[in-house]
């Protein structure tokens, strides 16, 4: 189903959901069951808002109180109704996700119901037992990593990806079992990762710690599966959790982080210093959790005007490990994304389906790791629109290749693997099948491969 027909799907189910409510406070529900903020509505928004939308986060507005939230009351009507927040993209059906801040039937109908009879508050002795939150982190690190350097974001303008090396030399090797990641300026950091470096790798070598760099991305040139993906920044994601499976990330003695940052114009000229906070280990894991880019199509080519695009990537795994998390990664003319595993016996699944969001790109926790067997083949299969229908589209005349910025595109889904803390994770994954196809003047597809 494409990501239209998923959008209208949605929207007319959420439809019907509203025809079964009164649309005004003199309905026939009463008084008995009048949906208030306090008795009904703040643990929705609670359990699936107030990460982002609470002072100090990256939402425009908060919903904390009742007269933060009651001015928005219409707009978060449309919005749960359009399926448009809380932002989540992965299609159901497939296998579950942690994370899932999906509203369900149920709290959908009771958000529109306290919208369209007036947004009452009630009384405030109905709220249950307000959550906690922990302003400045929502973990106790111990360590802060902090770029060294405020980096000036201009007024207006595309601003590269930025990627900046600081210091660290960890004296011993160190296990991870938390990070979080806080932007300095939220208003201007989109999203941003921080990547371990290990003392002995060729990636931003020669760098000078502080200065932003815009060739520091380490998906482009010779690829050092040893830099791992420590922690991350997106809208809503929060701290990482690698501890969940009696599991942790390393940090190799002498290591250094850099910052893998982008930034958005807000119209004001500003300055940015984000950090990152680690919670260490006090023995180590029994598995070890790495992040890797996932199944990369390198040799991607967009042909111009082209409205549906179809890139597909592979790896093939060479060691057993456990699938855990998955987030796709594209540009400007991202449509969609589906991730199959193929497994050595001949079957198949689907564990992944979702339309692309480039303002929102969400990581996916499984609710259970995947067992993954030597021989399985991942395979990632994105559409893109590089028509001028494409409101975002740098340029529908362009034939697109793979490139850092966001007017060239990318075509990979990160993949965080839990493995035996012994096994070297260079050698877990080989390119296969699409991926290691020559650039042609589309593709790779899937049809390709049959030629």
């Amino acid at each position: 189903m494409t990501s239209r027909l998923l959008h209208a799907a949605a929207v007319a189910a959420a439809v019907v959901l509203t025809s079964l409510v009164p649309r005004t406070a003199a309905g026939a529900q009463g008084a008995a069951t009048e949906v208030t903020f306090y008795k009904d509505v703040v643990g929705i928004l609670e359990d699936n808002c107030l990460a982002c939308h609470r002072p100090g986060e990256m939402a425009p507005m908060s919903f904390a109180t009742y007269e933060e939230t009651r001015p928005w009351a219409r707009s978060i009507r449309e919005a749960v109704i359009n399926r448009e927040m809380p932002p989540w993209f992965a299609e159901a059906g497939h296998r579950p996700f942690l994370n899932d801040r999906t509203l369900d039937d149920g709290e959908l109908r009771t958000l529109v119901r306290w919208v369209e009879n007036g947004a009452p508050a009630g009384d405030p002795a109905d709220a249950p037992e307000p959550r906690e939150w922990v302003d400045g982190w929502n973990l106790q690190p111990d360590m802060i990593v902090e770029m060294p350097i405020d980096f000036p974001v201009p007024a207006e303008g595309t601003i590269n990806y930025q990627n900046v090396k600081v210091k660290v030399d960890f004296p011993e090797d160190v296990w991870v079992v938390a990070a979080e990641m806080r932007a300095g300026n939220p208003e201007v950091v989109h999203h941003m990762r921080a990547n371990v470096i290990p003392p002995d790798s060729e990636f931003m070598k020669d760098a000078e710690y502080g200065v932003a760099y815009e060739n520091g991305d380490p998906r482009l040139g010779p690829r050092d599966p040893r830099v791992d993906l420590l922690g991350k920044y997106n809208p809503g994601l929060g701290p990482q959790d690698f501890a969940a499976f009696e599991s942790a990330k390393l940090v190799p003695a002498g290591s250094d982080i850099v910052f893998n940052l982008h930034y958005t114009a807000s119209g004001n000229a500003t300055t940015d210093r984000s950090k990152v906070g680690l919670v260490f280990a006090t023995e180590p894991p029994k598995k070890r959790y790495y992040v890797d880019e996932g199944p990369t199509a390198f040799n991607l080519a967009i042909p111009p005007g082209d409205r549906n695009a179809q890139v597909v990537s592979e790896l093939t795994t060479t060691q057993p490990m456990e699938l855990l998390y998955l987030q796709p990664h594209m540009h400007l003319r991202g449509k969609d994304m589906e991730y199959q595993l193929h497994y050595p016996d001949g079957t198949s699944e689907t564990i992944f389906k979702g339309v692309w969001n480039f303002d929102w790109q969400l990581g996916y926790d499984l609710e259970k790791p995947i067992d993954i067997p030597v021989g399985t083949r991942m395979v990632v299969i994105a559409h893109y629109d590089n028509s001028a229908n494409n409101p975002y589209n740098p340029d529908p005349a362009e034939l697109v290749v793979w490139g850092p910025q966001n007017w060239h595109e990318m075509q990979n889904c990160f993949i965080g693997v839990l493995i035996d803390p012994d096994i070297d994770p260079t050698s877990i994954f080989e390119p296969s099948g699409p991926s290691l196809l020559p650039r042609g003047v589309s593709g790779p597809t899937l049809a390709s491969l049959e030629e």
